[in-house]
C-alpha cells in the first residue's frame, strides 16, 4: 500500500484555506492510497474551541468532513486527519477521521493534552479502533497517545499505527524517540504526521515519518518545512518479520480499563 504524507503549514482558524493548500499538495504527490494530514490540520490546535472547532450539522457533517470525502472519491484513496469538532450535544472532540470512497470511520482521542488545558474543553473518547483499508489494518491514534505505549500495545490486530500531531519542536527529540519505540516494541509500521509552522502558542518542525518494524526510517520529510513525502507498506516484508522473529507471540496479556 503507497500513503503519503502531508506535512503541512496549517492556517490558523481558516479551514478553506487549509481544504486549498491540502488538495494542491496532494495534486502534485505521488497517487497513493492512503493520504495523511496532521492533527486538527483545518483549524490549527484548538485548545480554546469556542468559535474555532468546525460545528457538526444535523446530517453529521462539517465543511472539512465533505472535503474529505470529495478527495476520497476524487482520487480512490483513504484520506485520514483529525478534525476539532463541536457534535450537535454541546461537547468538543478531536477526532481523526478515516475517510474512504465507500464511507468512513472515526476515533476520538483518549488522552487529551492536560498540559495544554486540552482536557477542559474536550471529551476524551474511549474506543481503541482499527480500521482496515486494501488489506492493511491501521491503528488510528491521536499525537499525545503516542506517550502512552499500554493503549497502544498490539494484540496481534493490527499492522500500521498511526499517530496524527501538533507536536511542537521542543519535544521534537521525543517524537522521534517515542515513533521508533512504538514500531519495535509493536513489530509494526508507525507513520507519524506532524505540522510545520507557527501558531499563538509553539513553533512546529515537522519530523513527519514512516517507519518499519526494524526501527528503519523508510521515509522522512524534511525538518521545518511543508512537504509531502510518499512510502510503501510492504505488507510481504512485514509478514516474513513476523513469522521469522515472532515478538508478538510472547506479548504479556492484560485488560484495559
Amino acid at each position: 500500500m503507497k500513503v503519503t504524507l502531508l506535512q503541512t503549514d496549517i492556517k490558523w482558524s481558516d479551514p478553506s484555506a487549509n481544504h486549498r493548500e491540502a488538495e494542491r499538495l496532494i495534486e502534485q504527490a505521488e497517487k497513493s492510497d492512503l493520504y495523511i494530514l496532521p492533527e486538527m490540520w483545518s483549524t490549527g490546535f484548538a485548545t480554546y474551541s469556542d468559535g474555532v472547532a468546525e460545528v457538526v450539522d444535523d446530517n453529521g457533517d462539517t465543511d472539512s468532513l465533505r472535503w474529505m470525502r470529495h478527495i476520497a472519491q476524487t482520487y480512490d484513496a483513504a484520506v485520514a486527519g483529525s478534525l476539532a469538532m463541536k457534535l450537535p450535544d454541546g461537547t468538543y472532540r478531536n477526532r481523526l477521521l478515516f475517510v474512504t470512497p465507500s464511507g468512513e470511520e472515526y476515533y476520538d482521542k483518549r488522552h487529551l493534552f492536560s498540559y495544554g488545558g486540552e482536557d477542559r474543553r474536550y471529551t476524551a473518547g474511549a474506543r481503541r479502533v482499527v480500521t482496515e483499508w486494501r488489506g492493511v489494518r491501521i491503528l488510528l491514534q491521536v499525537c499525545y497517545d503516542l506517550r502512552f505505549p499500554v493503549f497502544s500495545r498490539n494484540r496481534g490486530d493490527y499492522d500500521v499505527a498511526l499517530y496524527v500531531a501538533n507536536w511542537p519542536d521542543s519535544r521534537r527529540q521525543v517524537w522521534d524517540t517515542l515513533l521508533r519505540a512504538r514500531a519495535l516494541e509493536n513489530q509494526c509500521y508507525v507513520i507519524g504526521v506532524n505540522r510545520v509552522g507557527d501558531d499563538a502558542r509553539c513553533h512546529y518542525d515537522g519530523g513527519s515519518a514512516v517507519i518499519d518494524a526494524y526501527g528503519h526510517s523508510v521515509a522522512m520529510a524534511a525538518d521545518g518545512r511543508q512537504q509531502v513525502v510518499t512510502a510503501d507498506i510492504d505488507m510481504q516484508r512485514l509478514q516474513r518479520f513476523r513469522e521469522k522473529f515472532p515478538v508478538l507471540a510472547d506479548r504479556d496479556d492484560f485488560r484495559l480499563e
